[in-house]
């Protein structure tokens, strides 16, 4: 016997029981906290069918969180005409609900309507994949080189070297580094993230190795550096290849010494801490052209994993944006149930400059802002950027590449062309020159973002 939850006031409620009990339907009525309760321990219940009574700000929210808390039921709403005038109800009606009826209600159309709502809500839809399916370690992926990466991070188990992790920017390097310390025998102790790009220059001595009180104008207590928090675990370096090349000594000398010396100290502290570096530049290209130090490469380029760019995981871009949809997407608030088959295929299709976390962001911004209940590419952004990347030139395709190198240079120089020159190995009047160029060909513009 199929069975309906039903909630409303008990005149109602004895209406509604004599017409479903004579259609072989059970009724169970309960209240809001037995709800939840009830649909956790049995999944055999399908259909609610609910009297919205007076629709008051405080019965919509109440009715909001029931619904979003029932998951794999489909709900019926029971209302009054007038209520319908209630903008807000029939925003609630339009989101929350199966179908709603007017009462007094039309029998043959109310079952009908059950009928659908329970069949609908029985539907065999396959149900997300468990984690340990989707990735491993942390991470969302299935395809070859993720198997790869996987692979490669488990051997590192028992070894406490240095790592190198190079890749695109938004690939997930900072992930790849808390697996390393997750399955390493560190794993009790701190895991410290330290991005050496976005650390003022005047400051990253003092974050990275500590000071003691009065070592500069300012410092009235001794403060722990970054490192010596790490003791014991594990310190991530982001962005490594924008380290000072005087601070590249002495994080050279922390290798080899396995300690530090505070600011303003003259004291040697010993350190038991694994250094994991990364980069999204060319440290090879970046130690030829003399902007780091060849030694300290060495010291940390022990054992080197690469982490793919979005472009080259193959299958794994509906597992992502089905993933983050799912932990960003407020089930009370979100229209959106999902994503259509046009937007998986354009996803599919498109060749993720900004990688995972370009990926993250469209479909945060499309979860915000959209108002259909299946995203669509338009809301993600990607309808035009796709039908137009088959119609570019070379010439456009490398002013796009150009373009590319010299925001990331831009960025991580806080938008000085002088030093963006400096770090793309060309010099200031060359850089406006290939700024210009490529502006033009690629129907885009950086000299505004230019300092």
């Amino acid at each position: 016997m199929r069975q309906v939850v039903l909630l409303a006031k008990d005149g109602l409620f004895a209406q509604m029981r004599e017409l479903l009990c004579a259609s072989e339907w059970q009724i169970l009525q309960m209240v809001e906290y037995e709800i939840s309760r009830s649909l956790a321990a049995d999944r055999d219940i399908h259909v609610g069918l609910i009297d919205l009574a007076d629709g008051s700000p405080a019965e919509i929210e109440r009715i909001e969180a029931l619904t979003s808390r029932s998951h794999g039921m489909e709900w019926i709403a029971l209302v009054t005409p007038v209520m319908l005038a209630n903008p807000a109800l029939c925003h609630l009606l339009k989101n929350r609900f199966h179908d709603f009826h007017t009462l007094p209600v039309d029998p043959a159309r109310l079952l009908a309507s059950l009928g659908h709502a329970h069949g609908k809500a029985r539907l065999s839809v396959p149900s997300d994949l468990p984690a340990e399916v989707q990735g491993k370690l942390g991470m969302i992926g299935t395809s070859p080189v993720m198997r790869t990466l996987y692979a490669m991070i488990d051997k590192t188990r028992s070894v406490d070297a240095p790592v190198l992790i190079d890749g695109e920017s938004g690939t997930g390097k900072e992930l790849v580094a808390h697996a390393l310390h997750q399955v390493s025998t560190r794993a009790h102790a701190p895991f410290i993230a330290v991005n050496c790009a976005a650390l003022p220059a005047n400051l990253i001595q003092s974050e990275l190795f500590g000071h003691e009180k009065g070592a500069f104008t300012g410092a009235q207590q001794r403060k722990l550096g970054r490192l010596e928090a790490a003791s014991g675990g594990t310190i991530f370096l982001d962005e490594i290849g924008d380290l000072p090349l005087d601070l590249q000594v002495n994080l050279l000398r922390v290798l080899q010494n396995r300690s530090i010396e505070r600011l303003g100290s003259h004291q040697e502290i010993q350190l038991d801490v694994r250094v994991i570096a990364a980069s999204n530049v060319d440290l090879e290209l970046a130690v030829a052209q003399g902007r780091f130090r060849e030694d300290l490469y060495y010291r940390l380029n022990v054992i080197r994993l690469h982490t793919p760019p979005l472009r080259e995981r193959e299958g794994d871009v509906e597992l992502l944006a089905r993933h983050y949809f799912k932990k960003l997407t407020e089930p009370a608030m979100a229209t959106a149930r999902g994503f259509n088959q046009q937007a998986l295929r354009v996803m599919s299709n498109y060749n993720w400059p900004g990688n995972v976390r370009e990926l993250i962001n469209r479909v945060r911004r499309a979860v915000i802002m959209s108002e259909n209940t299946l995203l669509t590419p338009e809301d993600l952004g990607l309808e035009k950027r796709v039908a137009d990347a088959g119609n570019i030139t070379l010439d456009q395709a490398r002013a796009h590449a150009e373009l590319q190198a010299i925001r990331c240079a831009l960025r991580r120089n806080q938008n000085n062309m002088s030093a963006a020159a400096r770090q793309l190995g060309i010099s200031r009047a060359t850089l406006y020159r290939v700024l210009e160029r490529s502006a033009t060909l690629s129907h885009e513009s950086l000299l505004d973002h230019a300092a």
